[in-house]
């Protein structure tokens, strides 16, 4: 090990000891972070719907919608793919109070049905189409309905369930999933030595309190650590330590993916979720809406373009003229179900392609569909980073080069995934010729995405 190496090895492991010390500073910065979190959602809803001479920096709703939509969630997406979970252990609000509430709870054992491992997909999934019909990246009032509502359900899940825990977190909330997807690239996580650990067997010592339920012991990976620090040090055999950022998508808990994983990150984050963060610019969209107007008319049915649904079913906010029909509904979720679709086509194929030309079962499928998180990641992110450009935009304010850096962006995490199909298909064969030809169509159904995501979005 030479210099460099040692540095960076002693700057991570003492950042997780500082975090262990720190603990009630934490407490403490999660508190300032809720309730600033609770003010932005509850002052917009007092206020007027901005005009069209409010900007960010002259109205308050603009800036918390802005700050939400623009800043919070594409940034999180991004510190979580470059450090890890830090968010959910230090800062996030639901996860703070969901705990704070089982602190103090009835300490109720966690029911079978809410282990379910789907529930965070079926979520996510949810949330994301939700979001869309009611316009949540637009309007306080669904923002405050789609967030407060899942603060509301952490909150009394943390109540009722388990003691001094996260439940929430660990099984329900939305973005549980994608963030422990996205976090298998960082470079830095707590690492269990498992040697260490059998060495320190017999000096005993106070246990530690895992808020997300991580099974510390055996821990492999961080998708599911909320690398709050509580745990470095423990037994001297667990320490926040740099890693390669593919090594545990190759080597680690990629290995035991499930059809879980799989389902959200080709369907949901490579099919689902681009279409619909831009399905307003989609002629696709148009399309399909056209042929729905004209079969009512051709049916003389006129409900499907004129009722008006409530604002917490479908956008509904004539004063500014933004109005949305079933028709447009029916539209959208269509349109979704198409590019969920598609995504699964174009990735499912090469996938079984490759388990068969590696002579391997079915099950390597779901570990070689974990060399695409790089790309779903990215693709995320610079569809999330949209939200930020168009509100920016919409103020008068360029950003220059963004767009083309989204698209580099996307090719380059594309290139990455490509290698990491390859390096997977080593864990299994170590025959050259056959990994190269169980990484082509896995090639070009990334080509073929990142193709299209540029000719689509950019």
């Amino acid at each position: 090990m030479n210099a460099v190496q040692t540095v960076t090895r002693s700057f991570a492991g003492g950042l997780g000891d500082v975090l262990l010390a720190h603990q009630g500073l934490i407490r403490r910065a999660q508190w300032v972070m809720i309730m600033a979190y609770l003010s932005l959602l509850v002052i917009p809803l007092l206020l007027p719907l901005p005009g069209s001479s409010d900007y960010i920096w002259n109205n308050l709703s603009r800036f918390v919608q802005f700050v939400f939509w623009g800043v919070w969630w594409p940034f999180v997406i991004l510190g979580t793919a470059l450090v890890g979970r830090f968010w959910c252990g230090l800062l996030c609000p639901e996860g703070s109070l969901s705990e704070f509430a089982s602190e103090r709870g009835a300490g109720r054992a966690i029911p079978s049905w809410m282990k379910w491992s789907g529930w965070p997909v079926v979520a996510f999934v949810t949330t994301t189409i939700y979001g869309q019909l009611t316009s949540v990246y637009q309007y306080p009032k669904p923002a405050a309905l789609l967030l407060g509502g899942s603060t509301l359900a952490a909150t009394v899940v943390g109540a009722r369930y388990g003691k001094s825990k996260r439940v929430w977190c660990r099984f329900l909330c939305p973005v549980s999933g994608v963030l422990g997807v996205v976090s298998k690239i960082a470079p830095l996580h707590f690492r269990v030595y498992p040697e260490v650990w059998k060495r320190s067997a017999a000096v005993g010592g106070s246990g530690v309190n895992c808020a997300p339920l991580v099974p510390i012991k055996t821990m492999q990976g961080s998708s599911a650590c909320h690398m709050c620090g509580r745990c470095s040090g423990h037994r001297g055999a667990i320490r926040l330590a740099w890693r390669k950022p593919s090594s545990d998508i190759v080597f680690g808990s990629g290995r035991m993916a499930t059809r879980w994983d799989t389902i959200l990150i080709v369907p949901v984050l490579l099919g689902l979720v681009p279409t619909a963060l831009h399905w307003t610019a989609s002629g696709v969209f148009q399309s399909i809406r056209q042929w729905l107007v004209e079969l009512c008319v051709d049916m003389s049915w006129s409900w499907p373009l004129s009722l008006r649904i409530p604002w917490w079913l479908l956008t509904n906010y004539p004063s500014v003229n933004d109005v949305m029909n079933v028709v447009d509904a029916v539209s959208f979720l269509v349109l979704v179900c198409l590019g969920a679709l598609a995504a699964t086509v174009a990735f499912a194929l090469p996938l079984a392609a490759a388990a068969a030309i590696l002579r391997r079962p079915r099950r390597i499928v779901n570990h070689l569909a974990q060399a695409f998180i790089p790309l779903a990641s990215a693709s995320l992110f610079c569809g999330l980073l949209a939200l930020t450009t168009s509100q920016l935009g919409s103020d008068g304010v360029v950003l220059p080069g963004v767009d083309a850096s989204r698209g580099a962006a996307v090719v380059l995490c594309g290139v990455w995934s490509s290698a990491l199909f390859f390096r997977i298909g080593g864990v299994y064969s170590k025959e050259i010729a056959r990994r190269i030809l169980a990484t082509v169509p896995a090639v070009i159904a990334t080509a073929l995405f990142c193709a299209t995501w540029l000719a689509s979005f950019l």
